[in-house]
């Protein structure tokens, strides 16, 4: 199953792990286990990134402030870090809540969050491409787990569709052939019938043969009264 975090699954399995649990259980509109899930990532992760420089921390809050401590200031390590906070936060509100809150627009705002640190720890602390930058999370394949085509794959798939429906159109050619051959059959089924025929011939040799005769007592007629 596809899912905005799959840059990630070959960076650490078990983190990846970790955050599409919190995609299934969003899908199934489990808000509140998904932010304890996004809580859960942030912890590893937090806890991976602080590596040796972790001593004595054992809870999200140590170690989130050990690690500001260690920040070199950039602009990069406080989103990083304001990122975790957030879903600490709320992590910490989700599992300490007395009732059960449909939340899912504070859901969704941690999965994104945990996107962005997915992002950040792949770049900035394991040393992947920045082409991981540019990646956006995807609501639509969050619900559906399907992924969303690019506008360039889109693009291809109509110019495809286009160009086969183009060869399946008959020609022009093809369409006058067609209209002759059609005409052809109709002047075949006009062809005058044998009867005809006959009895128009039968009509001239009678009217030759009464002429013949005519002429044959008209001329004997002269030839033998004088």
């Amino acid at each position: 199953m596809t899912t905005n975090f799959d840059f990630l699954k070959k960076v650490d399995k078990n983190l990846f792990e970790i955050i599409s649990d919190a995609e299934r259980l969003y899908r199934d509109e489990y808000f509140e286990q998904c932010m304890t899930q996004t809580r859960r990532f942030g912890e590893h992760v937090c806890k991976k990134v602080l590596g040796t420089n972790r001593t004595t921390e054992n809870t999200f809050d140590d170690m989130l402030a050990t690690l500001k401590d260690c920040s070199t200031g950039r602009a990069e390590e406080q989103e990083f870090i304001t990122d975790l906070y957030y879903l600490k936060k709320h992590g910490n509100s989700a599992v300490h809540s007395s009732s059960v809150r449909k939340d899912g627009i504070t859901a969704l705002e941690c999965l994104k969050r945990a996107f962005e640190t997915a992002i950040s720890y792949c770049v900035y602390y394991k040393g992947k491409s920045q082409d991981i930058l540019k990646l956006q999370y995807d609501t639509e394949l969050l619900v559906t787990a399907k992924k969303n085509k690019s506008l360039s794959e889109k693009y291809t798939e109509a110019k495809q569709k286009a160009e086969k429906q183009k060869r399946t159109k008959p020609s022009d050619t093809t369409i006058k052939v067609k209209k002759r051959t059609k005409q052809q059959h109709i002047l075949k089924a006009q062809k005058p019938d044998k009867f005809k025929l006959s009895f128009y011939w039968i009509f001239v040799g009678i009217s030759f043969f009464i002429s013949l005769l005519v002429f044959m007592f008209m001329f004997f007629s002269i030839k033998f009264g004088n």
